[in-house]
């Protein structure tokens, strides 16, 4: 067998699995498909994703069942105002031994884990947020002057309310670009809201089941490296992200009238890794424009700020990504 067939064939394996994955987290989420797939995404691509949504919309259980079926060991740490860095990360504690003798012991924290549930991180002060920058993105924590490494893979599922801001801190811009992407929960559409009443009002509910190990997800993380790109992708992807740059030069007039300031590469990197992801998740083995199209918004949105005039008059940023990305679709079709 070829190389180039060998690699097909693990594709195809992989997204068998990713089929059963979702298969099994759609039975305890229901009818949040795109929710699902983008979750599932970050950590094919070995990121870390913001969930925004509503109280009880379910996105705990969301990260409980991710958890699960994807065989990481997780913890959850709910994040209040007197939260401190070292209830994350851990602390050195003077320990007395049976002989008298005394040392610093160090207790790991809750983010010695591979699936980290941030719960309303923005919650918690700035220092505390803080905690969470060189391990989201060295995937090592610094302690008491020793650098301890995480477990692999390490990921944060962060979660935030977007309408209750009364004693909240906003997220700074470093760690927001932290996030491989935003997920927007919303509210089930009626017949969602019924499937969900009937499966979780009963006596028994649906139950997640293992589908992947930590050594499956580690192998599945490395191969999704290994798709195909083809050069019209990347092209589009350097061409929406670039788009977005107010200082850039060729940008819309009202990208530099309403945006303040653009992404930068890593957004480019992220949206390389998500559409390999989603054309996995869509059992494709290759990323088309379509998948760019798609992952977008969650990729950009946090990366970028509206300037103030452009808040005060409402502009939506979401809205403003959907329509300079299918406005570069159709360049390129035209083309």
């Amino acid at each position: 067998m070829t190389e180039a067939q060998d690699l097909v064939a693990q594709i195809e394996a992989l997204e068998e699995k990713l089929a059963a994955a979702k298969t099994s987290i759609n039975a305890r989420f229901i009818g949040q498909e795109r929710v699902v797939e983008l979750a599932l995404s970050a950590l094919l691509c070995g990121g870390h994703a913001l969930l925004i949504g509503l109280p009880g919309l379910g996105k705990t259980r969301l990260v409980e069942t991710l958890s699960t079926v994807m065989g990481l060991r997780g913890n959850r740490v709910q994040f209040t105002p007197d939260l401190m860095p070292a209830d994350i990360l851990g602390s050195e504690v003077l320990e007395t031994g049976t002989d008298g003798s005394r040392a610093f012991k160090f207790i790991p924290g809750p983010i010695f884990c591979q699936l980290l549930m941030a719960d309303e991180i923005n919650r918690a002060s700035p220092r505390t947020q803080s905690a969470l920058l060189q391990a989201m993105q060295e995937k090592e924590v610094t302690v008491a002057g020793e650098t301890r490494a995480l477990d692999a893979p390490f990921h944060v599922l962060a979660t935030q309310n977007p309408i209750e801001q009364e004693g909240t801190y906003p997220l700074p811009e470093a760690q927001l670009d932290r996030f491989l992407v935003q997920i927007e929960v919303a509210y089930p559409d009626r017949q969602t809201e019924k499937d969900i009443l009937l499966a979780t009002t009963g006596i028994q509910e649906a139950e997640a089941h293992e589908v992947f190990t930590v050594a499956d997800l580690i192998a599945a993380q490395q191969l999704l490296r290994q798709m195909p790109v083809g050069d019209g992708v990347v092209e589009m992807i350097l061409d929406l992200v670039r788009a977005f740059r107010p200082e850039e030069a060729g940008v819309s007039d009202r990208v530099r009238e309403v945006v303040a300031w653009g992404p930068g590469p890593r957004a480019a990197q992220a949206l390389m890794m998500t559409v390999r992801a989603r054309a996995l998740l869509q059992g494709r083995l290759a990323p088309s424009p379509e998948d760019v199209l798609n992952m977008a918004r969650p990729v950009l949105i946090h990366r970028m700020a509206l300037t103030f005039s452009a808040r005060a008059r409402g502009e939506d940023l979401g809205a403003l990504i959907d329509d300079i990305a299918a406005g570069l679709s159709a360049k390129g079709v035209a083309a």
